[in-house]
């Protein structure tokens, strides 16, 4: 209500009474006043209310919730659900325009606002990060891989000879098949092995730039985030090469922004050489659906050509989601999650690193990586290479997701290119291993029960081992229906409070 509709009201109820509620009402009015004057992430989290009330507002703004609005043309807000009006605040005309997702829709003032809020607060969390150079940002409602796609698509019109992507090496596919989807050839820079890790072949880099011809190539596609024993490229020295030969570097970020290390990597190449966009996943980052990413860079005009770049209007989605969960954080909320993202690195390095030493085994030093690590599965590779992978079976058949066993002859062909040692980011890595990576929102209980349930694994392996009887995998296979009480107990006791435990045997009895 305006503070005409307070004072007709102060003819039903006590005027006292009324003034309270209208001071109370612009305190809400103040924090979003303050939020689109700044335009950066408040310090402080909103409660919901104050951030559905500012959601309500913006979509009032757009045309099809105007009142007696009459739509005659092919795209007209309609919602045939209003369960899906709902869940999306009646925000349903989408962002941009179809020459520009960064461009302002005259029938949906609202959704313009809100995409113009989101990049700019998206700019400023970048900046909180690490990366305090950066000018220019946006969200797209695409993945990384697209999104990377995107900016290979806009290089090609400054390019228009090259035909080549200089890739070191990290196996996901997704980053691979950016290239591939936006029409070049990667070439492929196999890593360096130091110690235990996996670095960037920079002379070879070099090489293969002078090999080439300058004209030829269209950019180097680095990368920061990735799995031990991988560890982020050689970002300052790329950038110092790309500058020396004037060829473009876009770096893949992905789940970068929740650490300082690799945000630092990148402030540090822009400062020193040439980084012209960089590209993050708001679902890895953020913790919100997957389906968005943020492309950024420090020459508006690059990153504004990528905008450009994408076809007709998008879904606005990923930016209401990712301004919700920010406002709700705050900037001070955001920088606790990565505090304790950081912490959590140091308790599962230390705890998988004394199960190693029980197994006989040895954590991988990789002490350039800060988001993931590595253990050594020697003694169940000399076992069986069959062991090796039945240990990824039973660990996802236990609920545990996100570990990643890699044995060490695995051969893979992605989109017509066979990569030996597959998911090792290297032809001949010396051993196969297991990693598991410390992100943003992880606790210590799920440290603990990965832990836990790793250490039953290894022990049943081991005792195969011993015995020469292979361990039941049918058993897990079908592990809905066929779960023996014995190991359902097992579970429970995974999850249940300590208290609870007692009653627990009586179970196996049933």
């Amino acid at each position: 209500m305006n503070s005409e509709s307070f004072s007709v009201g102060e003819r039903l109820i006590s005027g006292a009474y009324l003034r309270q509620g209208a001071q109370a009402r612009r305190a809400h009015e103040q924090l979003i006043r303050v939020f689109i004057e700044q335009g950066k992430c408040p310090e402080d989290g909103w409660d919901e209310s104050t951030i559905e009330l500012f959601l309500n507002e913006l979509a009032i703004l757009d045309s099809n919730n105007f009142l007696g609005n009459c739509g005659v043309g092919e795209r007209e807000g309609r919602v045939a659900s209003g369960l899906v009006a709902r869940r999306h605040y009646r925000l349903i005309h989408g962002i941009g325009r179809s020459g520009d997702i960064a461009a302002i829709q005259p029938k949906a003032a609202g959704s313009s606002l809100l995409n113009k809020l989101t990049n700019s607060m998206m700019l400023d969390i970048l900046k909180v990060s690490g990366v305090r150079s950066v000018t220019s940002c946006f969200v797209v409602p695409l993945a990384t891989g697209m999104s990377l796609t995107l900016c290979f698509l806009t290089l090609r019109h400054e390019r228009p000879k090259a035909k080549y992507i200089i890739w070191p090496r990290i196996d996901q596919k997704s980053c691979f098949k950016s290239m591939l989807t936006a029409g070049f050839e990667p070439v492929v820079i196999e890593n360096v092995l130091e110690g235990d890790e996996l670095r960037t072949d920079v002379k070879a880099v070099e090489a293969k730039i002078l090999e080439l011809g300058v004209e030829n190539i269209l950019c180097v596609h680095s990368t920061t985030s990735c799995f031990a024993p991988r560890v982020p490229d050689r970002i300052e020295e790329l950038a110092v090469l790309c500058s020396k030969y004037s060829i473009p570097h876009i770096v893949n970020n992905a789940y970068g922004v929740q650490s300082s290390k690799c945000m630092h990597l990148i402030q540090q190449g822009s400062r020193l050489g040439r980084i012209d966009a960089f590209v993050q996943s708001l679902d890895k980052n953020f913790m919100v659906p997957v389906g968005g990413a943020i492309v950024a860079g420090f020459n508006d005009s690059f990153i504004e050509a990528i905008s450009k770049m994408y076809p007709g209007r998008a879904s606005a989605s990923p930016s209401l989601d990712v301004l919700i969960t920010l406002l709700s954080l705050g900037a001070s909320g955001y920088k606790q999650l990565l505090k304790e993202r950081k912490e959590m690195y140091g308790y599962l390095l230390i705890e998988l690193r004394n199960l190693a030493e029980v197994y006989k085994e040895r954590l991988l030093d990789t002490p350039h990586n800060p988001i993931s690590l590595g253990m050594s599965l020697k003694n169940l590779e000399e076992q069986s290479g069959a062991a090796v992978t039945q240990l990824g079976s039973m660990l996802f058949t236990r609920q545990v997701s996100g570990a990643r066993v890699v044995p060490r002859v695995s051969v893979q062909t992605v989109s017509g290119y066979t990569f030996t040692g597959f998911m090792s980011h290297s032809n001949h890595y010396p051993c196969s291993y297991l990693n598991a990576a410390s992100a943003i929102g992880m606790k210590k209980l799920d440290v603990d029960l990965f832990i836990k349930r790793l250490d039953k694994c290894l022990r049943a392996l081991k005792k195969q081992k011993n015995s020469g009887v292979n361990v039941s995998e049918s058993e897990n296979a079908n592990c809905t229906t066929k779960l023996h009480m014995g190991e359902l107990s097992e579970r429970l006791q995974d999850v249940l409070p300590a208290e609870t435990s007692e009653v627990l045997p009586s179970i196996e009895t049933v």
